[in-house]
């Protein structure tokens, strides 16, 4: 069928366009975003800590009463980096592709902010707490 071997044209692009990100120009957000993450995860794993709360993602997935105050937390501390991420993304696509893949750029800076940000908050949190 035509609708496969387009999602399957559109899903073999996505990949080779994730690849090329780590050889092509602006290669050094790949590095610098997510170290602004974990910078960010750390500060609010230690506040997490010293507050007593729950580790942060587990807290997100088991908690309803308190997802949405918490989801506000994280977004104050990672936002920034998430819609720098995505600009960048926006800009290298326009730069190398010219053409922009909002879906690319969406996985992109999720990939490099807020993935890091959700594993390293609540990992730190359980050190700190030791």
């Amino acid at each position: 069928r035509q609708e496969d071997l387009d999602m399957e044209e559109m899903w073999m692009r996505f990949i080779e366009d994730l690849g090329d990100r780590v050889t092509g120009p602006m290669k050094f957000r790949l590095l610098l975003q997510p170290v602004m993450a974990v910078i960010f995860a750390v500060v609010s794993g230690l506040k997490d800590a010293k507050a007593g709360t729950s580790p942060y993602f587990w807290s997100l997935m088991t908690d309803p009463a308190h997802r949405r105050y918490m989801l506000k937390d994280g977004w104050k501390s990672v936002g920034k980096i998430f819609v720098l991420a995505l600009i960048l993304d926006v800009v290298y696509q326009i730069v190398v592709q010219r053409f922009v893949y909002p879906g690319e750029a969406i996985v992109v800076a999720l990939v490099l902010a807020i993935v890091p940000y959700l594993l390293v908050r609540g990992l730190v949190t359980r050190l700190a707490r030791r």
